[in-house]
């Protein structure tokens, strides 16, 4: 999946092929990525397949998940000319894209760790990119909520409207989903939340509740239901994630990983 990946990516920005090459003769050269700015790692694992692919050498600084500061050389390329030339774009997009979004996660992992509290992206992703770019919120130091619809099965307010009996819905899809896979209810306020555990929910998400409603639910669930996890979602941002990550959930989810990441700066230079 990374090899092909990376191949339709190069194929995109190549086209019918590098006008350059048709000036020049090829020569053997190096090259460095350079970091810009301060930031944390990701993409390694896709450059790896684009270096095996077009035949160049990638010698690593820095691995997947560290963090690197300004001025700092990531990485250097040892190849053609051509080759070099040809990948640069294709490789710096990889790694810009993948170290923006675990940059940006390793600062909402930075303020929930403390509280135990485990970060969770979500399936807001770009359409044919959630693999790559939920790698890159792992890099971050996030925990990877659903791939997809057949991971386990959420039910949403959506969902919802079409279930009449929470209860007996349970019961069935116990009979029918893998044994392995877990069930969540969302729930948008507390009463619904009561609801979704008494209906015997593996895990309940508390979307865009207040601080105070996450708290009442957390000690109704303390109190009745110990065994069930407690998600906190909706509009969390940098800013007020604390004050979730204090109430006592379990995990915090947030799209912002992804669709909030600013583009950090690297450049590759030619020696």
């Amino acid at each position: 999946m990374i090899e092909e990946f990376v191949k339709q990516s190069l194929a995109q920005d190549v086209g019918r092929g590098d006008l350059y090459a048709l000036v020049e003769p090829t020569k053997d050269a190096s090259a460095k990525i350079i970091s810009k700015c301060e930031g944390v790692l990701a993409g390694v694992e896709y450059a790896n397949a684009l270096a095996a692919l077009e035949d160049f050498e990638i010698i690593w600084n820095k691995k997947d998940s560290e963090s690197f500061g300004f001025g700092e050389v990531l990485l250097s390329l040892k190849g053609d000319s051509h080759t070099l030339l040809r990948i640069e774009r294709t490789l710096l997009n990889i790694l810009l894209h993948a170290s923006s979004i675990a940059t940006l996660t390793r600062k909402y992992v930075e303020i929930v760790e403390p509280y135990g509290v485990k970060l969770l992206d979500t399936r807001k992703t770009r359409p044919l990119l959630r693999v790559f770019e939920k790698y890159a919120t792992r890099c971050g130091g996030a925990v990877n909520h659903r791939m997809g619809l057949d991971d386990s099965l959420m039910i949403k307010d959506t969902h919802l409207k079409t279930i009449n009996n929470l209860k007996d819905y349970i019961e069935k899809a116990r009979k029918k989903i893998p044994f392995t896979s877990k069930i969540e209810v969302e729930a948008e306020s507390f009463e619904m939340a009561c609801e979704a555990m008494e209906a015997g929910s593996d895990i309940v998400m508390c979307d865009n509740m207040t601080l105070n409603e996450i708290f009442e639910v957390v000690s109704f669930r303390d109190k009745s239901f110990p065994h069930i996890l407690l998600e906190a979602s909706g509009n969390i941002s940098l800013d007020t994630i604390e004050s979730y990550a204090k109430r006592g959930v379990d995990a915090i989810s947030s799209g912002s990983l992804i669709h909030q990441a600013n583009w950090i700066d690297l450049s590759m230079k030619m020696d």
